[in-house]
């Protein structure tokens, strides 16, 4: 099976698993249990069911066949090749391939001037105007292909210019582009690349992102800080007859393997094996070469043997157009694709299936608590109904003002949990505000200060770990003031219970140490920035300026998903009481209603007693088909399944039934 194949069924996955959150929201609605924190809860779910991206980067130095991997892997369909992949340098700058369909198919590329400018990419994203953009035809393979070779587009500049753009280091003269005789040197015409086209893939959520060279990586801590940690598996690609050179060596230790350790995946292809195809030597003899090469490369990466695959890209691409199935066996190529979906779609599919159960285990939690709830408030009242059977008109009047009493009485304490809220309320002000954009920037302004200051940056790895131990000790304090939330909600929540006989829960717990893992994790990453490789490049004030941005937007990430995670848990706690206050002042009108119909026809009172039996009985059988649904994790709903038929919209007639 291939990637694109296994690409396609993890998206039909994700599509089953949103319809099965769409059922459940529709029946909850239709018998009024879905309140709030439950609607946003499954609507949240299923937003990222729908958008979820799976990215995977590619990395290289120049001409290791990067392009051509890429075309083999994702786009030979097409019947030729789309990303620019002839000898030499092709692809010279960032390129990202991607669906947006508010969008049209165009190729969007950033001129490498803007480097110059104190703007980061992700800014840069939002100025459309300075982008050059160019519309494609998906239908024509020939015109997407003509419209792509433009990301190899070079220009020559003088050394100063290079020198300010980041491609001529004083430091490295043995790295820097050879003059010419006219004394300018060749750099990328583009900073960043952006297409967006209908392929399949892409439009189920596949984004590629493509990157060049050493120099350009380097330059660009904005890929390493921002983008690569985005991605679920990165590719590391080299040359097999070449091996590990120094410029790779290079690119991994500083670039590469610090900014990838969060991610799912990190492979390294030992790619060109077919240059080991001289006709001289065995079957068995070209096994023992690539085996040895694999081995080798692993010990200098400090990778597993397993993460590294060896391919002939080239051969895998013509395999697949001819759909010559020896050939593509002999290229190799199906081993990385196996190990992509392995190492990553089943990753992502176990991680959001683990989401999507365990949200539907909370909510089937939830209903079976109302339904308890309900059930004692429906045997109380057939109870209280009972009671009434051969009593005279007083004692039916004298309990319908023994009901109205308590209904007065618990409006009267609806101060109480007012009073409640305002405490949850506060602690909950001081929770966000530690979360918040100010309490950030207070965190790393001396950091952003000291990367900003002109000439060299002495004493920055101190001012680097000083900014991180406030960010530290902020998340440490969010997590205390959170578990103070918690046992303030879990105390009120338990007096509530027992002084109105709710039967209110706490939504799981709400945990912040995922984003504290997050935030040790970019401190690692950042590291390798602070080191004597990079003391000239953070002399210059440019690229130092784009290294605070990149830091400090990946921070202000992990901080607004962290605010973000306590909303959502909030709204589901506040939904809860609000659902629960809601239900017992309907349970008042529905007890004072049925009195009033009992005063009014002595036939009342039997046909109020079978009509709370049948919704008791009712309930029962949509808890029931709830907990059938969790059941089967992995079957669609269709229309005529069992869970659609058990959970049809209620009949009319009984606006109560729950």
């Amino acid at each position: 099976m291939s990637f694109a194949h296994d690409f396609d069924a993890h998206s039909a996955w994700r599509r089953e698993q949103a319809q099965r959150l769409r059922t459940l929201a529709d029946a909850l609605a239709a018998r009024d249990l879905l309140d709030a924190g439950l609607h946003e809860r499954l609507e949240r779910l299923q937003r990222q069911l729908q958008t979820d991206k799976v990215m995977v980067a590619f990395v290289a130095e120049f001409s290791r066949g990067k392009s051509e991997l890429i075309n083999a892997v994702f786009f030979a369909g097409y019947g030729r090749r789309i990303m620019p992949a002839s000898a030499g340098r092709t692809t010279m700058c960032p390129t990202e391939l991607g669906y947006d369909p508010e969008l049209p198919p165009c190729l969007r590329l950033l001129p490498i001037e803007t480097r110059l400018q104190p703007q980061s990419l992700l800014e840069w994203r939002s100025a459309p105007e300075r982008w050059e953009r160019i519309d494609l035809d998906v239908q024509d393979p020939e015109q997407l292909a003509r419209a792509i070779e433009k990301v190899a587009e070079v220009q020559r500049v003088p050394v100063e210019q290079a020198r300010a753009l980041g491609f001529w280091h004083d430091d490295s003269p043995e790295d820097n582009p050879l003059p010419g005789a006219d004394g300018l040197v060749e750099v990328p015409r583009w900073r960043h690349a952006l297409i967006n086209m209908a392929h399949p893939l892409l439009k189920q959520g596949l984004v590629v992102l493509d990157t060049p060279g050493l120099n350009a990586i380097g330059a660009e801590p904005e890929l390493t800080v921002g983008l690569l940690p985005l991605a679920q598996a990165v590719v590391f690609v080299l040359a097999a007859d070449a091996g590990v050179s120094k410029s790779d060596l290079a690119m991994w230790r500083e670039h590469l393997a610090p900014a990838a350790e969060g991610v799912d995946a990190r492979l390294v292809v030992l790619n060109k094996i077919d240059v080991l195809w001289d006709g001289l030597s065995t079957p068995a003899e070209i096994d023992g070469q690539i085996e040895r090469q694999r081995a080798t490369t692993a010990q200098v990466l400090g990778v597993e043997p397993a993460q590294v695959i060896a391919v002939s890209a080239q051969k895998g691409l013509v395999a697949k157009v001819r759909g010559d199935a020896a050939l593509l066996a002999d290229s190799r190529l199906p081993d990385l694709e196996r190990a992509l979906t392995d190492a990553v779609l089943q990753r992502r599919r176990d991680d959001l299936g683990g989401r999507v159960d365990a949200a539907l285990a909370a909510v089937v939690a939830e209903i079976e608590q109302r339904w308890r709830l309900r059930e004692r408030e429906w045997q109380d009242q057939i109870d209280e109904l009972d009671g009434l059977r051969g009593k005279n008109t007083a004692v039916i009047a004298q309990m319908r003002r023994r009901i109205e009493q308590e209904q007065r009485d618990f409006d009267a304490g609806g101060m109480r949990i007012q009073a409640l809220r305002s405490v949850h309320l506060k602690l909950l002000r001081d929770l966000f505000g530690l979360l918040g954009s100010q309490s950030l920037q207070a965190g790393v302004a001396s950091l952003a200060a000291a990367l900003r200051q002109p000439g060299v940056k002495l004493g920055i790895r101190r001012t680097y770990t000083d900014a991180f131990a406030r960010l530290h000790a902020t998340l440490d304090e969010a997590r205390r003031k959170a578990d103070e939330v918690q046992a303030m909600l879990q105390a009120s929540f338990r007096s509530l219970n027992a002084e109105y006989g709710f039967a209110l829960q706490l939504p799981g717990g709400l945990d912040l140490s995922p984003f504290a893992a997050e935030l040790r994790d970019i401190e690692r990453s950042h590291l390798q920035y602070l080191g004597l490789t990079n003391v000239l490049r953070l002399a210059q004030a440019e690229y130092a300026d784009r290294l605070a941005k990149a830091v400090v937007g990946r921070l202000k990430a992990v901080f607004d998903a962290a605010s973000a995670e306590v909303e959502s848990w909030n709204k589901a706690a506040a939904a809860q009481l609000d659902a629960q206050l809601r239900e017992r002042r309907r349970h008042f009108a529905r007890r004072l209603e049925a009195v009033h119909r009992i005063e009014a026809a002595a036939g009342g009172l039997d046909e109020r007693l079978a009509e709370l039996q049948a919704q008791r009985e009712g309930a029962a059988r949509d808890v029931e088909a709830l907990r059938r649904l969790l059941n089967r994790p992995d079957r669609p709903n269709r229309p005529d399944s069992p869970l659609v038929s058990a959970l049809e919209p209620a009949a009319p007639g009984h606006p109560d039934q729950p």
